[in-house]
């Protein structure tokens, strides 16, 4: 599974996480140093120095690159060694030896780094939610103490936010999140998306978080409820969930704010950083005893066991996503074990690849003298057509075309 996550850029830290120092970070179980030069470029190198083996976690940041703080070697933040001033002038030693680095890329307020072969690096992907207009993208990250895929996988399970952030201990979003959808999961060409479909009052929400294979998540509008006809309403957060070492992960993204991801005004920015984000129990920070009687995300994730154990659970059909999850990159690993290349989506609109997250709200009247859970899957499927097939989705009016389809469809069904 290394391996095969090691084929696609990975987030490393924020920007703002780098300074005049260095800063010791590990990734997939390597201890590795970030620095920024003073000529403005990032650099990722492994933390000993080839010469005696001081850790440059304590070297010095110059113009052009990390200087060790033991006999002053100087690295390059591609690994070459620029200078060895105790050796003669004409020495040829530091034409001979190449240090670890890694290739980096500064998007957006995160650094992230690519850790596969040389020959197989990928283009550096770009997704259409990042050009929602008038979006801010703020980037924020969060460390969990186990493993990434139970962290990861919690994404394509939307029953846990009937109970865990509605009917346990508070409404944590909105009261629409307590009532049980109608639960679909469908392959898409970047991964997976789950469908749930709600009937709230006179109206049908379908809401679909995206897995972009393999660490990638989206998902839609944190405090959505129900009450307002939209569609195809994108993503109130971008996130990777990196693995640091087997036990430990990061989530490292952005959230969206723009006007149609905080419909009701509730975000603040001001909130997203190192460690911290802007809604309700992400991080373990509060008081164990207050984590007791109000859990969030972080607390049901990390007490699964710092690796938890598939082997001891009991999935039922609620689980059929993150099931699903599971086998689609236990494929892809098992793809990349053979020598092959791992799967990617081919579409592109606008020079950015298409997905397919989103909330949808509806006005379909209830069903009269028949199934009306029967009528709220339909429309689920029918708006998930829409979202993810035909050609349109490769046109430069993409969104333009899925949001007219979604209104035809709607008054359709008046």
């Amino acid at each position: 599974m290394g391996e095969y996550l090691r084929r696609y850029w990975q987030p490393i830290a924020l920007s703002e996480e780098i300074d005049d120092l260095p800063k010791l970070v590990k990734m997939f179980g390597e201890e590795l140093v970030l620095f920024r030069a003073k000529n403005g470029q990032p650099g990722l190198l492994e933390k000993h120095c080839p010469h005696r083996g001081t850790s440059l976690e304590y070297g010095i940041c110059e113009d052009e690159g990390l200087r060790c703080c033991y006999h002053g070697w100087l690295f390059g933040v591609d690994g070459r060694i620029l200078e060895t001033p105790g050796d003669p002038p004409d020495s040829q030693l530091r034409f001979n030896i190449c240090h670890g680095a890694y290739p980096l890329k500064e998007f957006r307020g995160i650094i992230f780094g690519y850790f596969g072969p040389k020959d197989k690096m990928p283009e550096f992907p770009l997704y259409d939610t990042y050009e929602t207009p008038g979006n801010r993208m703020v980037p924020y990250s969060i460390t969990y103490p186990c493993n990434w895929l139970q962290v990861h996988e919690n994404v394509m399970d939307p029953a846990h936010a009937v109970f865990l952030h509605t009917r346990i201990s508070f409404t944590q979003f909105a009261e629409a999140w307590g009532e049980i959808p109608e639960m679909d999961f469908v392959p898409t060409p970047t991964g997976m998306i789950y469908v749930t479909s709600r009937r709230w009052e006179g109206k049908v929400w379908v809401r679909s978080n995206d897995i972009i294979l393999p660490n990638l998540a989206q998902v839609g509008h944190i405090w959505e409820d129900g009450m307002v006809d939209k569609e195809f309403a994108r993503v109130a957060i971008t996130r990777w969930t990196t693995p640091v070492d087997n036990t430990t992960c990061k989530i490292i993204g952005w959230r969206h704010f723009n006007p149609e991801a905080d419909p009701r005004g509730i975000a603040d920015e001001s909130q997203c950083g190192v460690e911290s984000v802007d809604f309700f129990g992400q991080n373990g920070n509060r008081p164990y005893a207050d984590r007791q009687r109000m859990p969030g995300d972080f607390d049901a994730q990390v007490s699964q066991r710092p690796i938890a154990l598939h082997g001891m659970e009991n999935l039922t059909r609620c689980d059929k996503g993150v099931a699903m999850l599971r086998q689609l990159i236990r494929r892809e690993a098992r793809k990349v074990a053979t020598g092959a290349d791992p799967s990617v989506s081919p579409l592109r609109a606008n020079e950015r690849t298409p997905t397919y997250a989103h909330d949808t709200v509806v006005s379909v009247a209830p069903a009269v003298g028949a199934d009306d859970a029967e009528r709220v899957r339909e429309v689920g499927k029918a708006i998930t057509a829409i979202v993810v097939k035909g050609d349109h989705h490769q046109a430069p009016d993409r969104n333009a075309q899925i949001k007219q389809r979604i209104k035809e469809f709607a008054q359709s069904q008046q």
